[in-house]
């Protein structure tokens, strides 16, 4: 080991080593690399004037055996040892910085110029000559000019928002550009950046206006592009912009583009959600807890078999649901041996979550008004094990006739289905406003209905659950509001974890402040289809009229809708009486005005002719 230890080193003793055979023709140091190789050449300097055998012979005792694995030790020991090369290449650079800026003394330069990091102008060596005084004076004049510096860069600052701000800004068309894009095709990329720009503009419309244009205007073009865009018609899409920021709601239209994930639900009366998830997971089955807030749902991402037609589905261990349906059936929340009633219970999926709720005990009563879709319904209740229902065929309408009292009300309401525009992209054209007031009337009668069907003396119920798949305002708060105002009833809270509040005012409408307790959903936030639920608890059987005329006890329902209504036509009548006649008086208040201006004119008219007489005569007499 000593022997080829001291070759190696009589190797490097030889010449300057292998990194002086690279060197280049010496050059002008930059600013980053100057520093460094000045102390270097210093160290170098003072050591081989002091003790350069001492030094060499040090260099190589001090070589640690692992010195020839280490870069840096070498890098060291080939500049010590090419010392007389860095010396020459160190002369001729500082002769060209002597030449440069006109210093004799370098030492002095190097020190300044090492203490100071900040200036870039000592580092060329203006310091003492140019300004013709101390270095103390120069410091000085810097600075004294700081604070321009500074109102240097506060005016740069400005002016760089001003120009992100005129980057930024959406310019909008004129009306002639718009007329000459009727005849053009868009691209669905440019529509869309023209979107953005619309609703960045109006995010800050104050400072990003353009002069002389108002919100209006922005507001028009913005429904236009998203109506062509998404292909909604102006109905739906104005309603739409009502409901959540403008950002917001193209989260809440994209999502709509996209299908919601499948999910089931596991059938307690057969199954437990823990047993049903690794049976499907061993068929190929990818899945997982739908969340927290149910303890039966699951989520299923992909499957490599049919979910309709695995041998779990067809024993009726799950059902094919969506999670959105699973907030009225837990709103209402029936208990063991009470009378309920699903209103409109086709396809049975939450009438069997009822029944599983109530462990098949007490009377399901799941009704539906059309007759093919009962077929379907008492085949899924037959296969998922439900033995309490009674399925009939009634229109809801009918039902406190046919049947009431009961405990607990469902009604999952027909809608628009504009919450669930991922399954049918026909609602976006076909739903209009004539159709969604249709639909809105429809739902308050039947809402009371259900009212009425339930019993206010239940000592576990007298609940009502009213629920939608829309996202309407004219088929949710405005249908809860009229049923607070007609019957007497409150709403209470939901007791589900998930969902937005409700709306208390939008737009134009202004709605009881206890509707916020009512829950909304949507695809974007929820990741399920758009749903609204509202919960009452039902505190009488009084019914409530604008007249405030409430039921008697001796008279029946009938009687008293009779009596109402009756009342209601009465005072029509007299208002529209009294409307007339206060019409027909003031036409013939007008007619008698119009009789005596008619009677002026005409004595006007009468009267200038009779001077133009008495001119012609004093004429006639002064020509004679």
């Amino acid at each position: 080991m000593g022997r080829a230890k001291d070759r190696s080193l009589i190797g490097k003793e030889k010449g300057p080593g292998k990194k002086a055979k690279r060197q280049q023709d010496p050059e002008l140091l930059t600013e980053d690399k100057e520093p460094k190789k000045r102390k270097k050449t210093k160290e170098v300097k003072e050591k081989k004037k002091k003790k350069p055998k001492v030094e060499e012979e040090a260099s190589v005792e001090d070589v640690p055996e692992e010195s020839p694995e280490k870069e840096e030790d070498e890098e060291e020991e080939k500049g010590v040892e090419g010392g007389e090369d860095l010396e020459d290449l160190d002369q001729l650079q500082q002769s060209l910085l002597d030449k440069a800026t006109g210093f004799t003394d370098n030492k002095s330069w190097l020190k300044e110029a090492n203490g100071d990091d900040g200036d870039d102008d000592d580092d060329m060596g203006v310091v003492g000559d140019d300004f013709g005084g101390d270095d103390d004076e120069g410091f000085d004049d810097d600075d004294d000019d700081k604070p321009d510096e500074e109102e240097e860069e506060k005016k740069d600052e400005e002016e760089r928002k001003e120009t992100a701000k005129k980057v930024h800004t959406f310019t909008l068309p004129t009306e002639e550009e718009l007329e000459e894009e009727k005849g053009q095709i868009i691209s669905p990329a440019e529509r869309m950046e023209r979107i953005r720009g619309i609703i960045g503009v109006l995010a800050d419309f104050k400072t990003l206006r353009e002069p002389g244009r108002r919100r209006k205007e922005y507001r028009s073009l913005l429904l236009s592009d998203l109506c062509q865009y998404y292909d909604y018609n102006e109905f739906l899409m104005g309603h739409l912009v009502e409901l959540m920021p403008f950002g917001e709601l193209l989260d809440l239209l994209d999502a709509q583009e996209t299908k919601r994930p499948v999910t089931i639900r596991a059938n307690s009366l057969k199954t437990r959600r823990r047993d049903l998830a690794q049976a499907l997971i061993n068929r190929g089955v990818n899945l997982d807890p739908i969340g927290k807030w149910s303890k039966v749902g699951l989520v299923v991402y992909n499957s490599s078999v049919p979910l309709g037609a695995t041998p779990e589905y067809l024993a009726g261990h799950y059902m094919l649901q969506g999670a959105s349906s699973f907030v009225p059936v837990m709103a209402l929340d029936a208990k063991p041996g009470e009378r309920v009633l699903d209103m409109c219970a086709a396809p049975g999926g939450k009438s069997a979550y009822i029944a599983a709720l109530m462990k098949n005990t007490g009377m399901l009563v799941s009704n539906d008004a059309s007759k093919d879709r009962t077929k379907a319904l008492s085949a899924n209740l037959h296969r998922l094990g439900v033995h309490n229902a009674v399925v009939c065929n009634y229109d809801g309408l009918a039902f406190p006739k046919v049947m009431g009292n009961f405990d607990r009300v469902l009604l999952d309401a027909p809608c628009s289905g504009t919450g669930v525009v991922s399954k049918d992209a026909s609602v976006k054209q076909s739903k209009g406003e004539e159709e969604i007031l249709k639909i809105a009337e429809a739902q308050k009668r039947l809402l009371l209905a259900a009212i009425d069907s339930c019993d206010h003396t239940s000592k576990t119920g007298g609940v009502i659950v009213y629920s939608t798949c829309s996202v309407m305002v004219q088929e949710n708060e405005w249908v809860v509001d009229y049923a607070l105002k007609r019957r007497n009833v409150k709403l209470v809270s939901l007791g589900v974890d998930i969902g937005k509040d409700g709306f208390t005012r939008i737009n134009k409408y202004r709605f009881d402040p206890s509707v916020a307790l009512n829950k909304r959903y949507y695809p974007h936030t929820h990741n399920m289809d758009g749903f609204y639920v509202a919960k009452f608890q039902k505190i009488s059987n009084a019914v409530k009229t604008p007249k405030d005329v409430f039921r008697s006890d001796g008279e029946s329902e009938e009687e008293d809708v009779g009596d109402v209504m009756e009342q209601e036509e009465e005072v029509g009548d007299v208002i529209e009486d009294e409307e007339m006649g206060d019409v027909m008086e003031e036409e013939e208040m007008e007619a008698e005005e119009g009789n005596v201006e008619e009677e002026k004119e005409e004595e006007t008219k009468e009267e200038p002719k009779k001077p133009k007489k008495t001119k012609k005569k004093k004429e006639k007499k002064g020509k004679k």
